[in-house]
């Protein structure tokens, strides 16, 4: 639709946009409604912080995750029927939130209400396409100023609340948004682009053409700047009266007329935001977004503090906070600038997607919405485990650099390919350009090869082998530390109560857990690092980043008073060790041919995997001798049963240093870069339409997660169940038989089928779970620990052997697949293709199985606090390894199932082991 035909009906197009923009700030008031009713409600209820953040958060959840298929909607069927139809759904569940009685049905009722946040993705996609491109910033920034309904909520709902009471909040917005409906549809018209293909008879485009934009990096990286500029914004809207009211004593309706000063200015001057990026471009506006919100988070996130120093004359004492006038203009600030960043990201949708709009903007509106679902939870756990109110701006302060980092480095790389033939041309230093000529041109330059073909037989023999040998060998003891950095809270948390610290049972769990959460998060991001930075500069940095938790453990642990939180920021940067494997991984399996390509990666993951073991080995005998003499500070006195004894628990930190140090060395020095590694998100994004990628994360989560997440949670669950032996000299063998037994039987899948080995791996390992739970029951008995040890045991061998087993599936899988997927294409080109995808999937399902390595030790926990005992969390496994053995014998082994045929084939050739 041309900019002339739109023009052509200028009060339609106005009332589209002006209705729109009205409506949405109708449907952001009720969006946010528990940002007031639900201070009231907590305290009729009792409520603790995370289950206040829970429910003021769970409506968010509910608008986030609708905006995909609502945007989809409004490209196929037109917004305006959809957005009356949301709007109509939205007040009929905000009028049935004053029927809730208990917490329960309250958040029920919130998942209902959080309809009226879908809204968004339909007005993105019904007003743009009532305006040319050059001023749909200035449109969709008018448009978005709707975010001002969390000010009127925050203005008048406080008022009608200590009059009548929270239910008649409820029932006036929901009466509101019934009429606005109703208003809405009568004063608005189709959008031009349906008008014209329903003139034309044309059908909707089908799903999976409007979600094709999806696979594009950038739109991902858009995902991000809005869960912090529009996802921060809501949770802040959300949390800020119960923040006020708490840091500086103010009543509800003072508090909501605070949070509003932060709320207007983040809505209004969004439209202003537009009119600045149609101005000066989205770029400046992000790098001022951002920035900004780095400094005023950082400020905010300074807790009151008193410092005493040591004066000439005596102490001098002085205090830092941040008073409540400094607070309101330093969140106006924020609120501001978050205006402006809102406006710049969805600036560039219409323009680079104008028929997917709606996908586009829903899935960009989905991530922005989750952070509002997912922060004030996070705010309110960060509360109850820290104790620290100013948590929440720290997170921000966090969020709003890794956007600021990611951007700047986006567009670094952009100029740096576009300018890269002039930049070859410079010399190294800028004082020998005047006598900078060809002959000098890249003589002091170390530059990547170029020349690599590791399939050519005579390269391969007479170069190609040394070469990628060495990276190899180098690369294994880098991995093996990270894996040692990974998991050394599995022993650390152990000894933390026997010299002083005061940490709850569920408070220890986490501590274990939260390393495999970083790590597992990481990994999808790192194993896109080497093609960017080079393998060899990225295997560096990534094994100097361990010494950073290595050597924050050896010194928070000398101090019984040291804060909770700062363990769990040290738990979350050992995953940095987590994070490693993706990218080595990724880049060892650029050296080597097909033929060899299995054996390496297996040497690189399965020696890696080994440094489970070893911490769990190394770190008991290392803390009882101070191994680094006065440099490693004093031991502790540790009470075990009635005796005591000095431990140097900061060697369990410091012990890995030297070896980061000469690992990180090795691999500046050692290790090369290819100039042919390549691996672009667009390339592999195939795989998330590929449904047996999605059914292998679930059968390696269940093979890979197991051993990982038993591996973290082994020894601190034998230390609670069996008080009385000390395990930790014993539980280094358990990851050690996982690796070995990964190592040592990947025959067993090659010669019976990775397919038939994964299901009997999964009926052991229901069979060891069922032998821990017994163990577990009769533990007060002689010989019972053996028991429980035996079977904790059999599960690492048995889960050591389902990893080989699953990733032996995944090349089979696709190449019996891809003749379905590519009939017209040859073998040759459905053999490379199945290779790319195989790859690609093998990395996606070695993130997403280190999930287990968080989830199994905090059910642990859970299950403990909840019922007194980790039996309901096995019991959960055991259920899960049931449904394991289903999909596996349903999807591939089966008569009629994927693998059945093929794994009843002579063997032609090796399968390709991994991780």
């Amino acid at each position: 639709m041309s900019g002339a035909s739109i023009s052509a009906e200028p009060g339609a197009q106005s009332r589209a946009l002006w209705l729109s923009t009205i409506a949405f700030t109708v449907c952001f008031a009720v969006w946010t409604i528990f940002s007031i009713i639900g201070v009231q409600i907590k305290k009729d209820l009792g409520l603790t912080d995370t289950q206040f953040g829970l429910l003021v958060g769970t409506p968010i959840l509910t608008g986030s995750l609708i905006r995909l298929i609502l945007g989809i909607w409004a490209d196929q069927y037109g917004g305006r029927i959809v957005y009356a139809g949301v709007m109509v759904a939205a007040a009929i569940a905000t009028f049935l939130l004053t029927f809730a009685y208990d917490y329960p049905t309250f958040l029920l009722a919130a998942l209902g209400v959080g309809i009226a946040g879908g809204s968004f993705a339909v007005g993105i996609a019904y007003v743009s396409k009532w305006y040319p491109k050059e001023k749909q910033g200035t449109a969709l920034g008018i448009f978005g100023a709707g975010n001002v309904g969390a000010a009127v909520t925050k203005f008048l709902a406080p008022v009608v609340m200590v009059a009548f009471g929270w239910q008649m909040v409820a029932q006036l917005w929901a009466v509101g948004l019934l009429v606005m409906a109703v208003v809405f549809w009568f004063g608005t018209k189709d959008d031009p682009s349906l008008a014209a293909r329903r003139a034309s008879g044309a059908k909707p485009e089908p799903m999976s053409a409007l979600l094709e934009p999806l696979k594009n990096v950038q739109v991902w990286r858009f995902s991000l700047y809005y869960f912090f500029v529009f996802g921060a914004f809501v949770a802040l809207a959300l949390w800020l009266p119960r923040y006020i009211i708490d840091a500086y004593g103010f009543d509800i309706a003072t508090a909501g007329i605070i949070g509003a000063a932060y709320s207007v200015p983040a809505s209004i001057f969004r439209a202003y935001g537009g009119v600045l990026s149609d101005k000066y471009g989205a770029r400046r506006i992000m790098y001022w977004t951002l920035g900004v919100s780095v400094v005023v988070s950082f400020i905010l996130s300074y807790p009151p503090t008193t410092y005493v120093m040591d004066g000439i004359k005596g102490p001098i004492e002085f205090r830092l906070a941040t008073g409540v006038g400094a607070f309101i203009v330093l969140v106006f600030v924020l609120g501001f600038f978050m205006s402006l960043g809102k406006a710049a990201v969805y600036k560039h949708i219409p323009v680079y997607y104008p028929n997917r709009v709606g996908p586009v903007g829903g899935i960009v509106g989905l991530i922005g919405g989750l952070g509002g679902f997912i922060l004030p939870i996070v705010f309110g756990l960060l509360n109850d485990l820290t104790g620290i109110r100013q948590s929440c701006f720290m997170l921000l302060f966090a969020i709003s650099t890794a956007a600021l980092v990611w951007m700047h480095l986006a567009i670094l790389r952009m100029e740096r390919e576009a300018a890269a033939p002039a930049l070859a041309a410079l010399p190294e230093l800028p004082e020998m350009q005047p006598i900078h000529g060809p002959a000098q041109a890249g003589a002091l330059r170390g530059r990547a090869i170029e020349d690599w073909r590791p399939e050519d037989p005579v390269f391969w023999e007479e170069k190609g082998r040394a070469i990628a040998r060495r990276n190899l060998w180098v690369s294994i003891p880098c991995l093996l530390l990270a894996f040692a950095v990974w998991m050394v809270w599995s022993v650390v948390v152990a000894k933390l109560p026997q010299v002083g610290f005061a940490f709850t049972t569920d408070q220890l769990f986490w501590l274990a857990a939260l390393p495999g959460l970083s790590g597992a998060t990481l990994r999808i991001f790192y194993s896109f690092m080497p093609p960017i930075f080079g393998g060899r500069l990225w295997t560096t940095l990534a094994t100097w980043s361990l010494i950073i938790p290595a050597l924050g453990i050896g010194f928070a642990v000398q101090n019984p008073a040291t804060p909770y939180w700062i363990f769990m920021a040290l738990a979350l940067l050992c995953g940095f060790g987590g994070g490693n494997f993706a990218s080595s991984m990724a880049n060892i399996s650029f050296f080597f041919p097909k033929r060899e390509k299995g054996n390496a990666l297996a040497l690189n993951a399965g020696l890696g995997n080994l440094g489970v073991s070893v911490v769990q080995l190394v770190v008991p005998l290392v803390i009882t001798a101070g191994v680094f003499g006065a440099f490693g500070g004093d031991p502790q006195t540790a009470r075990i049963g009635q005796a005591e004894a000095s431990l140097w628990l900061q060697n369990a930190g410091f012990v890995w240093v030297p070896f980061i140090a000469a690992a990180a060395f090795a691999a500046w020095f050692r290790m090369d870069d290819l100039a042919t590694m390549k691996a672009s998100f667009a390339d592999q994004a195939v795989i998330f339409q590929r449904k047996h990628n999605w059914i292998m994360c679930f059968l390696y989560t269940g093979t890979f997660g197991s051993f990982i997440g038993y591996s973290a949670g082994f020894p601190l669950l034998a230390r609670t169940q069996f008080p009385g032996v000390d395990a930790l000299q014993f539980v280094f063998l358990g990851p050690l038989v996982g690796a070995l037994s990964r190592s040592l039987t990947g025959w067993v899948s090659d010669r019976w089928g990775g397919g038939r080995v994964t299901f009997w791996v999964f009926a052991a390992m229901a069979l060891g779970v069922y032998g821990v739970i017994h163990f577990i029951g009769i533990k007060d008995q002689p010989g019972a620990f053996w028991g429980f040890f035996g079977s904790f045991m059999f599960l690492f061998f048995a889960s050591g052997v389902g990893n080989a087993s699953t990733f032996q599936m995944i090349p089979a899988i696709m190449g019996k697949d891809m003749g379905r997927l590519m009939p017209q294409a040859d073998a040759a080109t459905r053999r490379l293709q199945a290779e790319k995808e195989s790859a690609a999937i093998i990395g996606f399902t070695s993130a997403i199985a280190a999930y287990g390595a968080f989830f199994i030790p905090k059910s642990y926990g859970t299950s403990i606090a909840m019922t007194g005992g980790p039996v309901a969390a096995l019991w959960t496994f055991f259920v899960f390894y049931l449904l394991c053995i289903g999909v596996t014998w349903w999807v591939y082994t089966r008569r009629g199932g994927l693998l059945h045929d093929v794994e009843r084939k002579p063997p032609t050739a090796a399968a390709m082991p991994a991780e």
